[in-house]
């Protein structure tokens, strides 16, 4: 069931089946993908193309060898893409490899097998926000003066407002001049309270304040 479909000489039939199979499986990959994610056209295009493509890679080479090279190039080619994306978008471009990579070998089967169950999987993963931190979850970045000591700045506002926080990254910008404290905090109720930022703003000098849902792209 799950032997190769093409033969030692490449016919139209088998080329047509593993394109066309490719095509049909890329374009599913792209709608789970998307599904409730906001995705620029150009990423959700691109996910559909990828499949077809490494499918015509994998075929247009011979041997093993020849087959490594060409799996170590798709996925540097993956790997260093213009744009920044984030983890759920680089998984989403790996299964279309994957997929595309099953097709120009020949497992049609195996490839309609793997994307069935992949993709029930992400859905169920998504339907169920597995992995999800809480609504009161906030990634906080706060900018102050380099002459400021950041130890316990804040203490006494994270008591009075979150149930938890964290100091979970400390970088310098603008040529050393300013420091960004990235906390984790769980906020006591859902919103943002001004009285919180206000009371922020009024220890930093009214430098930058930024706090939100904490972003995948960082992480890549």
């Amino acid at each position: 069931m799950f032997n190769s479909v093409i033969p030692a000489q490449m016919r139209l039939l088998p080329f047509l089946l593993c394109l066309g199979a490719s095509i049909v499986l890329g374009l599913g990959a792209a709608l789970v993908f998307a599904h409730k994610d906001r995705h620029s056209a150009t990423y959700t295009q691109a996910l559909a193309l990828l499949a077809p493509i490494v499918t015509l890679v994998i075929m247009m080479v011979n041997g093993n060898i020849g087959a490594g090279l060409a799996v170590a190039g798709t996925f540097a080619l993956v790997r260093f893409r213009s744009a920044p994306g984030t983890a759920k978008e680089i998984a989403g471009l790996f299964f279309a490899v994957a997929v595309g990579l099953a097709c120009g070998m020949g497992y049609v089967a195996a490839a309609v097998v793997f994307f069935v169950v992949v993709a029930v999987f992400a859905l169920l993963l998504e339907h169920f926000q597995f992995g999800k931190t809480g609504e009161h979850t906030r990634q906080l970045k706060i900018t102050i003066p380099e002459n400021l000591d950041y130890e316990g700045l804040f203490d006494d506002l994270f008591e009075q407002y979150t149930r938890y926080h964290d100091l979970v990254r400390v970088r310098t910008t603008n040529m050393g001049t300013l420091y960004e404290l990235t906390y984790m905090i769980e906020l006591k109720n859902a919103g943002i309270s001004k009285e919180f930022i206000d009371a922020i703003r009024c220890r930093n000098g009214n430098l930058n304040i930024i706090c939100g849902y904490e972003s995948d792209r960082e992480m890549m």
